[in-house]
């Protein structure tokens, strides 16, 4: 009880230094429910559980947050985890702590059946809620960030697959948002329980240097107070070691051992001055006293970057000629590099809070366009990490504006960027006056001039190159219309054909509405669906048939005879053959083959077309190909359980190029028992890798538990399966 009460007065104490006057009565009173309503309950430690929201809400405090955001890390577990409501919240705290509340709490109840999709629809949930409001994901950082300081008492598989999901996810939320100290923490509480032994060895080489060089910081920090005071630059001066995250991923990146002393810049000093001007100074100053290093000067300040960060970055060679990193920035710079968003509220009372410079952080509104394009949560969610992970590059408009896009950006991205319409109808791009490749990666300092046409739309091919959230979700949403509108019309045309061998017509069965009792069998919504899924070959047109026709008028009608497919597979040269592994219309002895568009493999959701002379072609029912192929020659298959067969699979892997990465990839292929055919490795700029894996496999599930091994393996990217549409 009385760590409890310490928590509680330092949460008040924060509050009233930066809110003075402010009614803390709300905090003591939620502070008090939530003691009640997790009384009895324990945390794994042993320690009662209201020490975590407790904990939680002094982090709120520490990022300056409003009452109704300590109130809602108080209670962001009540609902979840004891008999209370939203309501119960909303009527004691108020409106705005229950809708606080509610964004936060954990969504485990979701109907879904794989871990990945409860997993995606939370973080999809997540994220709309943060564009609706940043103090949900800002409170849902928080509790991060005290779970993972406790992480320690969970299981190893739990803090494997807790730490992971946290240095993919919630990492890179808390650096896209400008908070350092949270993504810095966070990176490093998932460094040691992801690569425990690398995290000792290096954390304690780290203790060591950092005794033997703190005769060397002082130094320094004299050197460069003595330069601003000669200069009249009033500053404050201050030394520290990188963190622990960031010193392992640059020996790795360097393919050295994990020798801290190889590395020249774990030391990085900070000036901190009183206006921009004043920086500019500073520079000028250590630049005059000591030798810069070439290609190592950033200018954040007059370059922000996305999340807000400005500084000015410099590297020089110091005293005894020992190479040092400086950054340099103003009071209110500082706030937003460790604060980040946090920093940039206007408290208002009585009104809803708000962010100052909104165009910095503009891309909280794209999420709300990523969500309502993207219906499946596993697609929102790679959408949303793509714009999390890139470091950015500046591009110029041809009248001179400049817009922030991810590295590897193209000129369909800045298009996209520019306005829908823009990327929609984009059909060429003039970089500096040149005409280029519409998959041309842009630098930054570019000026990008945009070609449109009416008659140019998207395609699947610049799925392949853009790098923005934006842009892929635009891309997808077009084609997915697309495609939806020709599945319309194919299934209008093959329910039709097949009404008319009943004397029928689609016109007027729409019209006398025939069509509702199929739409109650299949489970649609409206005749518009049922139509729409007999285009994508998800139901067949002559069982719509069947549901609507009386069973008495069947026989009347143009039937096919037993044996009409053999004898039509017969017609078109088709042959009987063995061990396919596919079934057509239940026959197991006929002549298939496998198309190399999709390449599918046992466990896909398949569809055959009768091919002259060539047997049964056999196509995911997804493949684009299938779709534009005649639909009289559609014949539905499935997989024969009793054969076993192995199909041709690619997968690409993009990752870092480190040493031994290639290794642990093979020792993977050969732990799920997979044989690798042909191998083909590309090596590319800033440690970069492509590699592309041919080999045969039985079926989807071991096709996943490979994809799942590979993409577990530090260092790697991304995995896919690699589909010639």
């Amino acid at each position: 009880m009385n760590s409890r009460l310490s928590v509680l007065d330092k949460i008040l104490k924060n509050l009233r230094s930066y809110l003075p006057g402010a009614d803390l009565d709300r905090v003591t009173r939620a502070a008090d429910f939530a003691s009640k309503a997790h009384e009895g309950q324990k945390r794994k430690s042993g320690q009662p559980y209201v020490v975590h929201p407790f904990g939680v809400a002094l982090t709120i405090t520490e990022l300056r947050l409003d009452i109704p955001s300590v109130c809602a890390a108080l209670l962001h577990d009540c609902v979840e985890d004891t008999g209370t409501t939203n309501e119960q919240v909303g009527e004691l705290f108020g409106e705005d702590v229950m809708f606080l509340v509610d964004g936060v709490t954990k969504l485990d109840n979701l109907p879904l059946k794989a871990r990945e999709d409860r997993q995606a629809e939370n973080f999809r949930k997540m994220v709309l809620a943060m564009a609706r409001d940043i103090r949900v994901m800002l409170i849902k950082l928080a509790d991060r960030l005290d779970n993972m300081r406790t992480l320690g008492h969970m299981s190893p598989e739990k803090q494997e697959r807790i730490a992971r999901e946290t240095k993919s996810i919630y990492a890179p939320i808390a650096n896209r948002l400008g908070i350092q100290w949270v993504k810095i923490e966070l990176e490093d509480l998932c460094f040691q329980y992801l690569h425990p032994e690398d995290f000792v060895i290096v954390s304690e080489q780290v203790d060591r240097l950092d005794k033997h060089r703190k005769r060397f910081v002082a130094d320094v920090l004299k050197v460069i107070a003595a330069e601003m005071k000669d200069a009249q630059i009033e500053a404050q001066i201050n030394g520290r070691s990188k963190h622990l995250w960031g010193i392992y991923q640059k020996l790795r990146r360097q393919g050295r051992s994990l020798d801290v002393g190889h590395l020249y810049d774990i030391m990085a000093f900070r000036i901190i001055t009183t206006s921009v001007d004043k920086c500019y100074s500073a520079l000028g100053r250590l630049h005059s006293k000591f030798k810069p290093i070439p290609s190592r000067f950033k200018d954040y300040i007059a370059l922000p970057k996305d999340n807000g960060y400005q500084s000015l970055h410099t590297s020089v060679f110091g005293p005894a000629g020992k190479r040092i990193e400086i950054q340099i920035r103003t009071l209110a710079m500082h706030q937003t590099a460790e604060q980040g968003i946090a920093a940039h509220w206007l408290y208002k009372e009585g009104k809803p809070l708000r962010v100052k410079d909104q165009s910095r952080y503009a891309w909280l509104h794209d999420l709300m366009d990523a969500h309502k394009a993207n219906q499946d949560p596993t697609d929102f969610i790679d959408t949303v990490k793509l714009d999390l992970f890139d470091d950015e590059v500046y591009i110029f408009t041809p009248q001179g504006d400049l817009k922030s896009l991810p590295r590897g950006a193209t000129p369909v991205d800045f298009a996209f960027s520019i306005h829908s319409e823009v990327g929609n109808q984009c059909s060429g791009a003039r970089v500096n006056g040149v005409m280029v490749p519409l998959k041309y990666k842009l630098q930054s300092g570019d000026t990008v001039e945009i070609i449109t046409s009416k008659n140019q739309h998207p395609n699947k091919d610049w799925l392949k190159f853009v790098a923005t959230g934006r842009a892929k979700t635009k891309i997808r949403h077009y084609i997915r219309t697309e495609q939806r509108h020709r599945s319309q019309t194919l299934g209008r045309e093959m329910l039709e054909k097949e009404l008319r061998k009943y004397r029928m017509s689609l016109s007027k069965v729409l019209k006398q509405s025939k069509l509702d009792p199929a739409v109650k069998e299949f489970r649609l919504g409206t005749p518009e669906e049922l139509i729409l899924n007999i285009g994508f070959g998800k139901v067949i047109a002559a069982d719509v048939v069947k549901v609507i026709v009386p069973e008495s008028e069947q026989n009347n009608g143009v039937q096919q005879e037993p044996g009409m497919m053999a004898k039509l597979l017969e017609k078109v040269g088709v042959k009987r053959t063995t061990r396919s592994g596919i079934r057509v219309q239940g026959m197991d002895d006929m002549l298939v083959r496998f198309a190399r568009c999709c390449n599918p493999v046992r466990g896909d959701d398949v569809v055959g077309f009768i091919t002259r002379g060539r047997g049964v072609t056999i196509h995911t029912r997804g493949c684009p190909k299938a779709k534009d192929l005649d639909p009289v020659r559609r014949i539905e298959v499935d997989w024969d359980s009793r054969s076993k067969t192995m199909s041709p699979v690619s997968v690409r892997v993009e990752s870092e190029n480190r040493q031994g990465l290639l290794a642990e990839v093979s020792k993977t292929f050969t732990t799920k028992g997979v044989n690798i055919l042909q191998a083909n490795c590309r090596t590319f700029e800033d440690d970069y890798a492509v590699n592309t894996f041919q080999f045969q496999i039985e079926d989807l599930s071991k096709l996943k538990a490979l994809i799942k091994g590979l993409s577990r393996i530090d260092g790697v990217i991304s995995v896919e399966r690699v589909q010639s549409w």
